[in-house]
């Protein structure tokens, strides 16, 4: 049995829906305040429902039960965060170490976890730093999945990129490479790493086909509108100005994944594509997705 803790989100949910084409049995972990419909979506694609919290560790007897693999791939940012309730310390730190320490428990084999390459110092990147180092102590086989920055959500409104206007914010001169990836892709290594030998006891750096500056991301999407971007760069001084005025962990760390982006994060996926044979999505195609 996998359980996948995240299991409603973006990510978490491709996950599950890839683990049921690949015809291997999915326990999804939600909490009493889970949206009802992502519920539902999931129990139609034939996964168990198991409810629980990842603070309350009392509540994951039951998930942990019987499961061989765990998959992480949950996150108090940015839609569930509650400063000091479901925040970085309670959720992304302390609750992925208490379902590391329940999984541990109940005899589970192996563990997926989800990271990211970008080690701009900020709480977050500390916490899953942390939890990677809890997850290697632990004696589970694990595999750390460090993907660079996401296109659908790095390249959305949510962050400055409003394709649909044709106004982005840049953060930074815009001239470092970025291997943004797509989460389907990502989704498909966390698949692949419960069988695939090289993943064992690996940290996965990943990114997409290749490695774009911001400015020629702009680009592929104005070959694909038809239209010239309004651009407003943000200098790195007033991100790390940004950063070091929060006093809230979420805007502590929204800060400094800016600042990574600022900096560059490319990854060189030409060995991990010989272990991994995919096909990754590019941004172009991803531009063209938007736009259609």
């Amino acid at each position: 049995m996998n359980l996948v803790v995240g299991a409603t989100g973006m990510l978490g949910g491709e996950i599950c829906r890839q683990l049921v084409a690949a015809g291997k049995p999915v326990r999804a972990l939600v909490r009493s305040t889970s949206d009802p419909a992502k519920v539902q979506a999931l129990r139609d694609l034939g996964a168990e429902i198991v409810e629980g919290d990842v603070r309350d560790r009392a509540s994951l007897a039951a998930a942990c039960a019987g499961a061989t693999a765990v998959v992480w791939t949950a996150s108090s940012m940015p839609f569930s965060y509650i400063p000091g309730e479901n925040d970085v310390e309670a959720v992304d730190l302390d609750g992925a170490k208490t379902v590391i320490d329940a999984a541990v428990a109940a005899g589970a084999e192996r563990i997926v976890y989800t990271s990211f390459t970008p080690d701009v110092e900020h709480p977050l990147r500390n916490a899953k730093r942390a939890v990677e180092t809890h997850i290697k102590d632990s004696g589970l086989t694990y595999t750390v999945l460090r993907p660079s920055y996401f296109m659908e959500v790095w390249l959305s409104p949510a962050v400055g990129f409003d394709a649909a206007n044709a106004k982005a914010t840049i953060y930074g001169t815009g001239e470092q490479p970025v291997s943004w990836i797509s989460f389907p892709d990502v989704a498909k290594f966390a698949v692949a790493s419960l069988d695939n030998l090289a993943a064992r006891n690996a940290v996965l750096p990943l990114g997409g086909p290749e490695a774009l500056t911001p400015n020629q991301v702009v680009a592929i999407f104005e070959r694909s509108c038809h239209k010239s971007f309004e651009l407003q760069y943000v200098p790195v001084d007033a991100l790390a100005a940004q950063q070091a005025a929060a006093t809230d962990p979420m805007q502590q760390s929204f800060a400094g994944l800016m600042r990574g982006i600022a900096q560059g994060d490319a990854v060189d996926m030409t060995e991990m594509l010989k272990v991994f044979p995919f096909e990754l999505t590019s941004v172009e195609q991803y531009a063209a997705d938007v736009y259609a």
